[in-house]
């Protein structure tokens, strides 16, 4: 009898080899998604928890004790900083009759149906 193993024994080798390298890979997939859910989970938490943006921003000019510049709705792109405050939709009311501009982008002064004199 031969040393050398058949060309059947050295297929039902290569079998063996693949089924395992499989499951070690499909061990590590199965790690990453879990992995992954873990962190997707977490981000859905934490977007519960945050609080919900305000209806209403008043943007204030550079410097201190500046004077306000314009008003935004809550989502508005343009309000993104930190001279912006919120406030509440009578506030908004009031500064937008008293000549504090409207953002062009989210029109609060048509949200809020305030037409200044």
């Amino acid at each position: 009898m031969s040393d050398t193993p058949s060309r059947l024994e050295l297929l039902h080798f290569a079998r063996r080899v693949i089924v395992q390298q499989a499951a070690a890979s499909l061990a590590q997939l199965d790690r990453w998604i879990a992995v992954e859910e873990e962190r997707e989970g977490a981000r859905r938490r934490a977007e519960e928890r945050r609080p919900p943006p305000p209806e209403w921003l008043i943007e204030r000019g550079i410097g201190a004790g500046s004077p306000p510049v314009r008003v935004h709705q809550g989502g508005c792109v343009m309000a993104k900083g930190v001279r912006v405050k919120a406030i509440s939709e009578d506030q908004a009311k009031r500064a937008l009759y008293a000549h504090v501009e409207a953002c062009p982008f989210c029109n609060p002064d048509t949200a809020l149906r305030v037409i200044p004199e």
